[in-house]
């Protein structure tokens, strides 16, 4: 046997174990292990039924990331699962943790699948820009008909094994031990004389759908608005397609033939890196693996607004108790309302249930006693208005109140964190936490470590955000770090091109058909224009007169337009509705701007209102490694892909850069720069990886 799995007998059942840490991936050794597991099962006369089961904390998760980008040795997975499928005895497929990509189409290859009700299924492929490549888009429509199918294989999203029984995936629930289960079920198979339920052979619930172009047209319509630009969700159709109209062999070599147009196409490449560049986030060169870190039992979240409130439901939803702290009773209340409001929803929508939110509830406290609040605490974190005269004078407070070895983190998105330490006498505790709002649903928190920040601080901080369940990146010190500081010059360029000729709509909607989840006013609304003017106010006294600066996005908070909340931004927004509408006093605004400077508005076409955004963030990007406040190009496309909305299809805008060639995207920010002037001064490091031949990727570890 090859190792990674093993067989043995239990009673008249074979078992063949997959033993493959951490997640049982689908190696080549685990591969041919099934073959040989297989083979032995099938040999061995006192084995009537054959269970493939996992050992460890899963099934089978999947591919193994090890092998991904490179060419696959043999046995191919199709002649794994062909080999279960075809098996002379019942073959069952015992469930736990995950099945899922190839893992569910081993499962998929069973005659019977039986799972524990905590496990999940899926085939996620989608997500790295290609197709279940070993008859997932075959079997699955031919187990639970094809628009159930095409909805698991077009969103990657994972099923629980109770809606997986609901689906027909799953024959049983077992409850208590596995493989004790697993046997049981083998056994009554044996014993009722069930012949075995080869998915290839069935066809039935594909009948309704065959010769229906109609259905697979209005599939292919409503993924290109959700998905907007991304290949494999359409190529997905395309296959379930076969499956509904081909014989099973001619529809899973169609499979085989579009899965191979995907793996080597760009988006499969952009989506490959972000899965990579998300992991490499982790490591930072100077603080090994081993660093030790700080314990993080108990938390203190200072201010109970949205940014508060959310940080503190990161922690109950970890298991951490924390204290909400405010300076009014009613801000504290309200606050704590917006948390229980926020897990109510989640219940609601049936992703919690009542026990567990009463718990995470039970987590939170709420305070208006910051000593009392602080003194236990191992974590304090800071989520006051973002105005450094306040975040220093209760950094002062935090040095007197917070026990030794206590980390103190501020949320700030763009204050220097090093004059927030050095209102104390322990700068090597102080770090930035930056969450990204609604802190409780974005996925991105930007470790922002100071120059006396310590290594061990940093580990706890970066090792905390992701038991939090976020995507940590290290960044360095700068107004705005990494992600605030390449939009701020996003930002500026919309507006520019307002003055220029444009309106918000059209930008939104040419960076939406672009890929971004959503537009620069559209999101700058949502996030509360306010915020952003509150930042620029602080900066006005430093600001060069001798530059451009566009005052469109000041005279809107002037008037009230904070956004969402004030129904009225960049957009009007009707009452209890988060839908932006166009509006006639908005286009009223910009017009009267752009003849008070004198400018001619020409029309902007799509094309450059695309680049002159994103090269934008290219540009500052660029600026940002050569000043090492950023640590490498992958992880600013980590920063972007999970704080930012950047379709993760085009790689992030570093990765994007390269995909355009770093050539013409120097050209092109040359000319801006002639064009526009100071602000589109190249990058030198894209000056010079341009003239050299070279990519953003050749300065990543492993040249990724």
């Amino acid at each position: 046997m090859s190792p990674g799995v093993r067989y043995e007998r239990r009673g008249a059942v074979g078992v063949i174990t997959v033993d493959n840490p951490p997640v049982n991936a689908l190696s080549r050794a685990v591969r041919q292990g099934l073959i040989d597991g297989l083979m032995q099962g099938l040999g061995d006369e006192a084995a009537k039924a054959l269970v493939v089961i996992g050992a460890g904390r899963t099934f089978i998760a999947g591919a193994d990331i090890k092998e991904f980008g490179k060419p696959l040795e043999p046995p191919d997975l199709n002649r794994v699962i062909a080999g279960l499928e075809s098996a002379a005895k019942p073959t069952i497929a015992a469930i736990h943790g995950t099945a899922l990509g190839g893992g569910l189409e081993v499962a998929l290859g069973c005659h019977y699948r039986i799972a524990l009700a905590s496990a999940q299924v899926g085939l996620p492929e989608v997500k790295l820009g290609i197709l279940p490549g070993a008859g997932g888009t075959q079997r699955l429509p031919r187990l639970i008909g094809a628009k159930a199918a095409l909805d698991m294989i077009t969103t990657g999203d994972f099923v629980r094994a109770p809606k997986a029984k609901e689906l027909g995936i799953v024959d049983a629930i077992v409850e208590g031990d596995l493989l004790e289960g697993a046997l049981r079920f083998a056994e009554e198979a044996v014993r009722s004389g069930t012949s075995g339920r080869r998915l290839r052979e069935r066809d039935e619930k594909l009948a309704e759908l065959r010769g229906n172009p109609a259905f697979f047209a209005e599939y292919r319509a409503a993924i290109k608005k959700r998905a907007r630009g991304q290949e494999s969700p359409l190529r997905s159709v395309d296959a379930v397609e076969a499956a509904v109209n081909l014989p099973f062999e001619q529809g899973l070599k169609r499979e085989r033939e579009i899965f191979e147009e995907l793996i080597t196409s760009t988006q499969s490449r952009a989506l490959i890196h972000a899965f990579f560049a998300e992991r490499e986030a982790m490591n930072i060169p100077d603080i090994p693996a081993e660093t030790p870190v700080r314990a993080v039992k108990r938390a203190a979240v200072i201010g109970a607004g949205t940014m508060g409130g959310g940080i503190a439901m990161n922690f109950a939803n970890a298991g951490i108790p924390v204290a909400v702290v405010e300076t009014a009773p009613e801000a504290l209340e309200r606050g704590l309302g917006v948390v229980r409001n926020n897990y109510a929803a989640t219940v609601a929508k049936g992703r919690l249930d009542q026990a567990a939110m009463d718990k995470r509830m039970g987590l939170i406290t709420g305070t208006l006693d910051l000593a009392a609040a602080v003194k236990d605490a191992d974590i304090v974190v800071e989520a006051v208005f973002e105005e450094m005269a306040i975040k220093k004078e209760l950094f002062a407070r935090l040095d007197k109140l917070a026990k030794r070895g206590a980390v103190l983190a501020t949320n700030t998105s763009s204050l220097d964190v090093n004059v927030i330490a050095a209102q104390t006498a322990r700068p090597q505790d102080v770090i930035g936490t930056h969450f990204f709002s609604p802190a409780n649903v974005m996925r991105l928190v930007e470790v922002v470590r100071g120059a006396k920040t310590g290594k061990d601080v940093v580990a706890t901080a970066m090792r905390l955000g992701k038991s939090l369940g976020k995507v940590p990146a290290l960044v360095g010190v700068c107004d705005g770090f990494v992600g605030n500081r390449m939009l701020f010059q996003y930002a500026r360029e919309a507006e520019f091109l307002l003055e220029e000729g444009a309106l918000p709509w059209q930008i939104d909607k040419a960076l939406q058909d672009w890929g971004l989840a959503m537009g620069p006013f559209a999101m700058s609304d949502m996030a509360g224009n306010d915020v952003s003017w509150r930042i620029r106010k602080q900066h006005a006294a430093t600001r060069p007169n001798d530059r451009r600066y566009s005052h469109l996005a000041d005279q809107i908070c002037e008037m009230g337009r904070y956004g969402q909340k004030a129904s009225a931004g960049w957009y009007r927004y009707e009452k209890g509705s988060r839908t932006p509408l166009p509006d006639p006093e908005i286009e009223r605004l910009i017009l009267a701007e752009s003849k008070r400077l004198g400018l001619e508005r020409k029309p902007i076409a799509d094309d450059e209102i695309v680049k002159r955004t994103i090269y934008a963030l290219v540009n500052e990007g660029a600026k940002l490694l050569e000043e090492g406040i950023a640590l490498r190009p992958s992880d600013i496309d980590v920063i972007y892909l999970a704080g930012y909305g950047f379709p993760a299809w085009r790689g992030g805008p570093m990765f994007y850069a390269d995909t355009v060639g770093l050539d013409k995207v120097d050209a092109d920010v040359r000319r801006f720069h002639e064009t526009h002037g100071y602000f589109w001064r190249p990058a030198p490091l894209l000056e010079r990886l341009a003239r050299d031949g070279k990519r953003f990727a050749d300065l990543n570890p492993g040249k990724g």
